[in-house]
């Protein structure tokens, strides 16, 4: 069960695609959506045959949730990316947010802004939140506050993040500067989201090759410790971090994203997603 949303910006309409077949959802894929039970509802309409089956081919996929109320990041949360970077692990989870306007969808342009020489790539696996959550208990309590996953490209610009008033937000929130998707999968189609694979190439060169396994604070732990700080909203998204592999991590001289560079990424069940550089 795999849930899309095609045609141009800002018109995108939602469908499912289950055993391969493609219907028309009738309604947004957003927080409501989740919160109401929408996954649910869908997957009854379908069994029933309630759903108009639908083409999508030659389509533009964009992304495939609705804008989220808010988009929380986890930094240095793989083993190998705080060895590469010669960060100590954290104690705690580190937050940061980013602003959700940055979202596109899969196949889109990824800007590289105006003074920019350090773009960065990151493939990371979004948590989609589908209850609200504030004050959890305890880890446990997270899986039933967890909508599914999505496949999320985490760009980031490293002078703006790290050198320029060491305030993160700035260098993660540039236009066009996470894209989504190509499908928002339920939490029950995903058998453990905690031994996930993550690839990324860059110009055909594979340059990520990790696993959510390597977490240094896992999923449900996340969700419980960001409930303390904030309240989750369903529909609100999290970035949980990056393997090695960055261009952060790199010996010099650093092989940062520039105009032209074509980017492709996977995380295992939640599909490929390919962008292209261009300048600002």
């Amino acid at each position: 069960m795999k849930f899309m949303r095609v045609g141009s910006f800002g018109a995108e309409e939602a469908v499912v695609e289950i055993d391969g077949r493609v219907y028309a959802v009738g309604a947004a894929l957003d927080g409501a959506f989740l919160a109401g039970g929408g996954v649910e509802r869908v997957r009854a309409a379908v069994a029933a045959g309630e759903l108009a089956e639908v083409s999508i081919d030659g389509e533009r996929l964009g992304a495939p949730l609705e804008r989220p109320g808010k988009i929380v990041c986890i930094g240095l949360n793989y083993r190998d990316h705080a060895d590469e970077t010669g960060a100590a692990y954290p104690e705690e989870p580190v937050v940061f947010m980013k602003d959700p306007s940055t979202v596109v969808g899969p196949f889109d342009e990824v800007m590289v802004p105006r003074a920019s020489t350090k773009t960065d790539w990151e493939v990371e696996l979004g948590v989609v939140i589908g209850r609200t959550a504030r004050y959890l208990d305890a880890p446990a309590d997270a899986a039933a506050h967890i909508a599914g996953y999505v496949l999320s490209h985490d760009v980031s610009e490293r002078e703006f993040q790290l050198e320029r008033g060491g305030q993160w937000d700035k260098g993660k929130s540039c236009e066009t500067f996470n894209p989504l998707g190509p499908w928002f999968v339920p939490a029950t189609e995903i058998d453990d989201a905690g031994s996930l694979g993550l690839r990324l190439w860059v110009n055909g060169t594979l340059m990520q090759d990790g696993t959510t396994a390597n977490l240094i604070f896992g999923i449900d732990h996340v969700v419980w410790y960001l409930s303390q700080f904030m309240v989750l909203n369903p529909g609100d998204v999290i970035n949980t971090g990056t393997p090695a592999g960055v261009a952060l991590g790199h010996a010099d001289p650093k092989p940062y994203l520039k105009e032209g560079d074509v980017v492709e990424l996977e995380i295992d069940g939640l599909g490929r997603a390919r962008q292209v550089m261009v300048q600002a």
